[in-house]
């Protein structure tokens, strides 16, 4: 067991956020000659990145696809297959439904 402390071992704080004497010591703003070439830099980090995992992302679901469809060609054994097709027609079929002359 933790042994018990004494009130006194504790601090008491009061939370009050302390303002920074001179503002621009918190965070200074990139100035000078090559503070566009750092935001250029970063923006180029961004899009290559982006670029990289949409890729990446593309090759995983085509790999996949890819799979599928050679399991789907290998449950087909060769006792299973289905005769071949020799011609298809489609037929546009229109049903109405009549009520009664009365």
């Amino acid at each position: 067991m933790e042994a018990e402390r004494s009130p006194e071992a504790y601090e008491e704080v009061d939370a009050v956020p302390v303002l920074a004497e001179d503002p621009g010591e918190l965070a200074p703003s990139p100035s000078g000659p090559g503070a566009g070439l750092v935001v250029a830099k970063q923006a180029a980090a961004v899009a290559a990145t982006s670029f990289a995992a949409g890729v990446a992302t593309v090759a995983v679901v085509r790999g996949a696809r890819a799979v599928r469809a050679r399991r789907r060609a290998r449950g087909r054994g060769r006792g299973q297959q289905m005769a071949p097709v020799l011609g298809t027609r489609s037929f546009l079929i229109d049903v109405h439904l009549l009520g009664s002359r009365d």
